[in-house]
């Protein structure tokens, strides 16, 4: 025996609610693009282009020696902030450096960037011991900074798109419009999140958006599925009342996947220190929207955009 989440034979009326969730979404998706305009993102030196010094010590670290100890060293901006890692019983501190401009080419420019982050680093043992822990030192030039924004983007833009192309020709182009409707949601509402709270928006969060993409479209391609096999047997059940089959059907894999899911990722938020924990929040609110936005977006899309009733005969007979 064993416990199950949600029962098989749930009935609950999904479709029904498709207007409250459809305004809901909307009004969440115009938000987060206001916010982005208006607060932006918190990008972090692998967008801005900088240095990001992060630093332990098993002996309790002051940060204002280290605020003062980085100032003296002239190299403009900088921000020190407190970690609270305990892995191994070390404190930290990360150093975040605006980046450096030699007055040249890009490259002089890259020169500079290094220059001040080895600057820090001997600062920084010379204030605390010489065995400290380099935990992590990113170090990314103007010329790198402005590349990486832009592939960023291109490979969200590409997932999407590539997506779109795979539910057309694996379903129906009324399928793929919903599915890719949903995609648009989620990752526009992950960008509204990170313009919120600010938290560092860098490229694992890229990697964390692309991720969600995959989830949030294997969760809708399963109810897809149970939805283009219903068609073929139900042939004369109402639309809206096949898709709260199919949405019910597969409700209790949908959970049991997103709750496995997210308990692995609420114990590497909390464990994982704070290199990932930037990642791992993008990832656990992803796999929430996601498991909505397939249930409450890209399934009731099918009723606004007309399933046609005879393409399940159409199916069967290109399949025979």
């Amino acid at each position: 025996m064993y416990l199950k989440l949600i029962p098989d034979n749930t009935n609950f009326l999904f479709t029904k609610l498709r207007f409250i969730a459809f305004a809901v979404s909307a009004t969440l998706m115009v938000a987060s693009m206001a916010l982005l305009f208006t607060l932006g993102l918190n990008f972090g030196v692998d967008f801005r282009g900088g240095a990001m010094i992060e630093v332990a010590d098993s002996e309790p670290i002051d940060i204002g020696e280290v605020r003062s100890a980085v100032s003296a060293l002239n190299l403009g901006s900088a921000n020190v902030q407190e970690i609270q890692d305990v892995t191994g019983g070390k404190k930290g501190v990360v150093v975040f450096l605006e980046k450096q401009s030699a007055g040249g080419e890009g490259q002089e420019d890259e020169l500079a960037q290094q220059k001040a982050s080895e600057q820090v680093q001997a600062a920084l043992r010379e204030l605390l011991s010489e065995d400290i822990d380099f935990r992590r030192i990113d170090v990314v030039g103007p010329t790198v900074s402005g590349e990486l924004i832009q592939r960023g983007a291109m490979a969200v833009i590409l997932a999407i798109a590539m997506m779109l192309v795979y539910i057309w020709f694996r379903f129906e182009w009324q399928f793929s419009l919903g599915a890719i409707i949903a995609l648009i949601h989620d990752v526009a509402l992950t960008m509204g999140m990170f313009a919120v709270t600010q938290l560092e928006f860098n490229l694992s969060i890229i990697a964390a958006i692309l991720t969600i993409v995959g989830y949030s479209m294997n969760d809708t391609v399963v109810v897809y599925d149970r939805v283009r096999e219903n068609l073929r047997k139900y042939k004369k059940k109402p639309l809206q009342e096949l898709l709260d089959l199919s949405i019910n059907e597969t409700l209790s894999r949908t959970v049991m996947t997103s709750v496995t899911t997210l308990m692995a990722l609420v114990s590497l938020y909390i464990l994982g220190g704070e290199v990932l924990r930037g990642f791992t929040f993008a990832m656990i609110w992803g796999v929430v929207i996601g498991t909505y936005s397939s249930i409450f977006v890209a399934s009731p899309m099918l009723l606004m955009t007309g399933v046609k009733r005879d393409w399940s005969k159409q199916s069967v007979t290109a399949t025979a």
